[in-house]
């Protein structure tokens, strides 16, 4: 570390720098105190004051402790009222017993912004506690908080190291924002991997006043921001998290994400680790792919992600090309891809013949290619000219050159030749990838990483990081499918008439559907014998006959539905048995042939992000299936077609074992209207409810429909269940 450095005051206040963004007194401020600076090498508040010298803070800086009158060089004071200047940001590393009293100071003396690490917690507290009253505070003061409970950040591209723990040497130029609700999920990441570049790190801790949401805004203004790595426990602000991953697909900047909560054990340990609800995890995963986000499965995955994302090369349309001088390490690799749902380049006939040009009598030119054979002096010529071939192929998006470590760890310099004459020949993005790790450093590693050919560890951490690339590449080149218009008038005459009508009947609710353009099943409503007959004969033999009685929402369980009436004979008995068991009021509504699959549509409210559209396989078994997806409205028909894919049972709806293939296109688009619909009526409906939705050859129809307004379940009317 170079030594630390002294700092002169002037005579006046610093003038104020022009701001571009709301953030920059917080990430990017014109001078800093640091209250609780300390001489203990390890203190919080000696290693926020090395940090900034190491990373070369350009502005004023002046320690504040009445035990020191200087602090690694810094000039030090007993108080901040004592300082010749107004501090732009106060950085406090003191304790939470006594962080109140310094922060009123800090408060009264114009800060702008502040840092806090500790943990807001008191021993002794009264109500609110120490956490609530603080952010009050802060918030009247209008002043930007970094924490409590946090790490603080590093601005790399503004040298700006406010972060008050140790860390490695870094580089500036970087490229690279990790934003993390873990503060170790930070620190395992940017103080391990150097790799990885960065330009912006953030430990928000409690997000007192400035949320993940506000920082992810202020990375994704910055132009070297190239790729965002996210550890995410929860958005304390849906509406601005939704904007700003918006912001990010227009702008293109990829985003990867590690979100924990996955499990029931993981949410509860969230609400109590950073006193926020997480919100179901299958609303975060359409929340990343309407936006194109990456989830990363650990932070293993994130890294590896964000290394391969952060090089410089686009990558190009097809799949991915790999050379080999292992034919076992080759096939392990294809089971892996095969897990991954990584495509592997079919090579074209151009490619075969130059590679059996090259290659030794027995290796068959195929893609993942093994190249070795018996080896000899020129071995290595012969697969640099062969891992060329493979990138020039028009199927090649990117390649790898998959190849263990030598000794030590090290890399073989003929892997790297590899590497340069193979981007040379095609301008693709290439990796070297070892299929274990390295044991000891090699310090080629980082200078082929920077020079944008990265060096990874492990076959499916990168294949893995492969998926990431040819998605992201995917999402932006879609074009943003168009939504069809609703009618203004017809929005509000549904709120008003749900919002008054707590308990919509079947036959309400079917007029709902249809008038927000999904088909419907013919229907009609009876109160007795007589108008269900007349009904039938409307309608049209066979028909479907079911309860209507208020308060009965799963009519099947209550043996409230009676199918395939092919007689009046037949629907008068029915009627019977419903009214006397159930009640006078029935549906009579037509039946819909076989053939058919009986499929799901449902809405229902998040806590966080409102709205959400559940689809998948329904009927009666829907629950135990539970083969659905989650989806963010609105949406169109394509992105509908698109998710269908991600449901198990997908190849049914292609036909299987001599049933026809039904209209996908038909629900596709049933879908997509249903999206709208959950838009409109969100403010008004809690759960919506089609199942089934039965799609035929010939089109889909809504046989089933039950509607959950918000007021009827806030007073707990969804009985009997």
């Amino acid at each position: 570390m170079d030594a630390p450095r002294r700092v002169t005051f002037p005579s006046s206040n610093v003038a104020v720098i022009p701001m571009s963004h709301r953030l920059d007194p917080l990430l990017h401020p014109g001078s800093i105190a640091v209250v609780g600076a300390s001489r203990r090498v390890g203190a919080v508040g000696n290693s926020v004051l090395r940090n900034l010298l190491a990373g070369a803070y350009s502005g004023t800086l002046a320690a504040v402790n009445p035990a020191h009158k200087e602090v690694e060089g810094i000039p030090c004071f007993p108080r901040l009222a004592d300082l010749p200047f107004v501090p732009e940001q106060v950085i406090f590393a003191i304790s939470d017993t006594h962080l109140e009293i310094a922060l009123a100071e800090a408060i009264a003396a114009g800060m702008r912004s502040c840092v806090i690490y500790s943990a807001l917690v008191l021993e002794r507290d009264s109500d609110p506690p120490l956490v609530e009253r603080v952010r009050r505070r802060l918030h009247d003061a209008g002043v930007l908080a970094c924490g409590g409970n946090g790490m603080g950040f590093y601005n790399f591209t503004h040298a700006t190291w406010a972060c008050g723990f140790d860390t490695r040497p870094h580089r500036s130029g970087g490229n690279v924002v990790l934003l993390s609700q873990s503060g170790a999920g930070m620190s395992g990441i940017l103080d391990v991997d150097e790799r990885l570049d960065f330009s912006l790190a953030v430990s928000p801790g409690q997000e007192l006043t400035v949320t993940l949401e506000d920082y992810l805004d202020y990375a994704l203004e910055q132009p070297e921001t190239r790729v965002v790595g996210l550890f995410l426990e929860t958005s304390r602000a849906p509406d601005r998290f939704i904007a700003a991953l918006d912001k990010a697909r227009h702008k293109r900047i990829p985003i990867v994400a590690v979100k924990t909560g996955r499990t029931h054990l993981s949410q509860e340990l969230a609400r109590s680790h950073s006193g926020a609800l997480s919100g179901t995890d299958s609303v975060y995963d359409a929340v990343f792919e309407k936006f194109g986000v990456h989830r990363a499965r650990d932070m293993a995955e994130m890294v590896t992600a964000l290394i391969m994302h952060a090089q410089p090369h686009p990558v190009g349309s097809g799949g991915l090309v790999t050379i080999h001088d292992s034919g076992g390490e080759r096939q392990l690799l294809i089971d892996l891809a095969d897990a991954a749902q990584v495509p592997l380049t079919s090579l074209a006939p151009e490619s075969v013949h130059a590679l059996e040009a090259l290659l030794d009598p027995g290796l068959p030119a195929v893609n993942p290619l093994d190249a070795w054979s018996a080896g000899g002096p020129e071995y290595h010529r012969v697969m640099e000219k062969c891992f060329a071939v493979l990138l020039r192929d028009p199927g090649a998006a990117l390649g790898a050159v998959v190849h263990d470590r030598g000794p030590g760890g090290c890399l073989h310099p003929i892997y790297i030749d590899y590497l340069r004459h193979g981007h040379a020949a095609s301008g693709k993005p290439v990796f070297l990838v070892a299929a274990t790790p390295g044991v000891g450093a090699d310090p080629q590693v980082l200078d082929v990483t920077r020079a944008g050919f990265p060096v990874l560890d492990g076959v499916e951490a990168f294949l893995r990081g492969v998926k990431a690339l040819l998605n992201y590449r995917d999402f932006i080149s879609r074009p943003e499918p168009r939504t069809s218009g609703i009618v203004h008038k017809q929005v509000q005459q549904w709120r008003q008439r749900l919002a008054a009508d707590a308990v919509p009947d079947e036959f309400a609710s079917l007029q709902c559907l249809a008038d927000f353009g999904i088909p419907t099943v013919a229907a009609r409503r009876a109160g007795t014998e007589q108008e269900a007959m007349a009904a039938a004969e409307v309608l049209g033999y066979p028909v479907v006959l079911k309860t209507a009685q208020p308060g009965i929402l799963r009519k099947s369980d209550m043996g409230g539905v009676r199918l395939n009436l092919g007689t009046p004979d037949e629907l008068r008995a029915a009627y019977a048995d419903l009214a006397r068991r159930l009640g006078p009021r029935v549906m009579v509504s037509a039946l819909v042939p076989d053939p058919a699959v009986e499929m799901f549509l449902g809405m229902r409210r998040d806590a966080q992000f409102g709205p959400v559209v559940v689809m998948g396989f329904g009927g009666i078994h829907a629950e135990v299936l539970a083969d659905v997806v989650t989806a963010l409205p609105p949406f169109a028909a394509e992105t509908a077609a698109r998710l269908l894919d991600y449901l198990r049972l997908r190849p049914l709806l292609d036909g299987v074992r001599g049933a026809p293939a039904v209209d996908v296109p038909a629900f596709c688009r049933a879908a997509a209207a249903f999206s709208q619909l959950a838009v409109a009526l969100g403010e008004v409906v809690q759960e919506l409810d089609i199942n089934p939705i039965r799609v035929r050859p010939d089109g889909c129809t809504a046989v089933d429909v039950l509607i959950i307004t918000r007021q009827r379940a806030g007073t707990g009317a969804r009985e009997p269940e």
